[in-house]
């Protein structure tokens, strides 16, 4: 039995098989046929893609690599077909397309696609969905490695942020457990003074009248307040009384002697022994609760920028409230190359309609961008309300993008980072993002600095109970 022919290969083939004959005799005339074995490349990361190929049989893929190694994000069967496509915009290839198996291409120089689009209507069509559906299957893939590498982003920025105030929580906590101890002690030997009513007047009015010191006091002060205090207990021959809480209270030896004349001196420093501790503990209670509260602000600030918990519908989406959990989440990054971060938004910012956890997103890529081109500088996040759109500005104060850069700096795949530091998807999917919210994206550059511009239409609630 003889081989089929191409043209019955053609009219066998899955994708194809439905075109008209003469469309299929055309594409075979101006066709090459290729005999690949495994491992051979049908496209280059990089480089044009310079054919429509037809898989007669084989099997390849696209590897791309975001700095953990390749790894296949589409791939192709006999059946198929990949390559230059009509209308396609695509200009390079993402990644390698090689052969995974033994293949047979049909190979059509994209120099004959405008005479196909001009002559082979039905051919055109089914090319034009194949098109389609490889769009779709690449903004999936690319959204996910965006998001994967978002992810990453926050999961190491919160780690940082967290790290400080859990350490603190963990430090002052075994403290306050080693203090209560002490603190029990010195209240069964207060409580075995049997102070008079008038003595415990005196305690009280010089414990309750204290102004609290300034955060950050001159240390200076405060040792000058200790050595006043101990060198007055020197001199009364009292011992084992803990200066530093007292002066933190504010105490002066003045203060002990208004004390002194009230209560005597062996009485005087169990007194002041257990003020001292008290103090001591109200104090590691209050660290606990500051470093507590920042935790629970981090994962606040985590939680809105996500939108955990949030409908997949489009709704309201509060801009302020989302620039400033981004700069929360990336305020570590930030701190860590020594860039300064100003916001500054508009008083009363509408609302926009679409979905928060997706601009976030927007603004973390462009957030993240600017605190590396800006190490050491300064990046100012400005949002207004020039009618009837939300414009949200974020300018750093780097050196400016090249103007080859510039051209391409929204095409899938395009970094200037090296490999492991960048995906090449964060302004293609900021792009994405924005145009699905019906707003637009642009960039000004120059030897002073960058500057990305959002505009997003205002939110149809919020224009209409104005």
């Amino acid at each position: 039995m003889s081989e089929p022919s191409l043209i019955d290969r053609l009219l066998a083939h899955r994708t194809l098989g439905t075109v008209p004959r003469a469309q299929l005799e055309w594409l075979a005339s101006v066709g090459t046929m290729r005999q690949l074995q495994s491992g051979d490349l049908l496209a280059e990361a990089g480089k044009p893609v310079a054919a429509l190929f037809v898989l007669l049989s084989g099997h390849t893929a696209i590897r791309v690599d975001h700095g953990s190694g390749p790894h296949i994000v589409m791939e192709w069967h006999g059946g198929d077909v990949s390559g230059m496509l009509p209308y396609s915009r695509l200009a390079a290839a993402p990644g390698n397309v090689r052969c995974e198996s033994p293949t047979e291409v049909l190979a059509i120089d994209a120099s004959h696609l405008p005479h196909m689009m001009r002559d082979c209507h039905e051919l055109t069509d089914v090319l034009v969905h194949v098109m389609l559906d490889r769009a779709r299957v690449f903004t999936s893939s690319a959204m996910m490695d965006e998001k994967m590498a978002s992810l990453g982003r926050l999961a190491a920025g919160l780690a940082h942020e967290l790290n400080n105030p859990a350490s603190a929580v963990a430090r002052s906590a075994k403290a306050l457990m080693n203090e209560l101890r002490i603190l029990d002690e010195k209240t069964k030997q207060f409580c075995l003074l049997t102070l008079s009513e008038t003595q415990c007047r005196a305690i009280d009015a010089l414990r309750n009248d204290r102004a609290p010191l300034p955060v950050g006091g001159s240390p200076l002060d405060a040792a000058d307040r200790e050595d006043a205090l101990s060198e007055w207990l020197d001199d009364h021959g009292i011992s084992e009384v803990d200066c530093k809480p007292l002066a933190a209270m504010d105490f002066g030896p003045r203060d002990l002697s208004t004390l002194s004349a009230t209560i005597g001196g062996d009485e005087l420093g169990v007194v002041l022994s257990h003020m001292a501790t008290g103090h001591t503990v109200r104090a590691l209670a209050g660290e606990i609760n500051a470093a507590a509260s920042r935790i629970h602000a981090l994962v606040g600030a985590v939680k809105g920028f996500t939108y955990m918990d949030q409908q997949t519908t489009p709704q309201p989406v509060d801009i302020a409230r989302g620039l400033s959990d981004t700069i929360t989440v990336l305020g570590a990054k930030a701190r860590a190359q020594s860039v300064t971060i100003e916001l500054d938004i508009a008083p009363d910012l509408p609302m926009v309609d679409g979905f928060g956890g997706e601009l976030n997103q927007v603004w973390s890529n462009l957030l993240d961008n600017a605190i590396d081109a800006a190490p050491k500088g300064r990046v100012r996040i400005l949002a207004s309300v020039p009618i009837d759109h939300v414009v949200v500005r974020i300018i750093d104060t780097g050196p400016g993008i090249p103007p080859e850069v510039v051209a391409r700096i929204f095409d899938p795949f395009f970094t200037t980072k090296p490999v492991g530091q960048g995906t090449g998807l964060g302004l293609d999917i900021a792009h994405r993002i924005v145009h699905k919210h019906h707003g637009v994206i642009d960039v000004h550059t120059g030897a002073d600095g960058t500057e990305f511009r959002v505009s997003l239409p205002v939110s149809k609630v919020a224009s209409t109970s104005h």
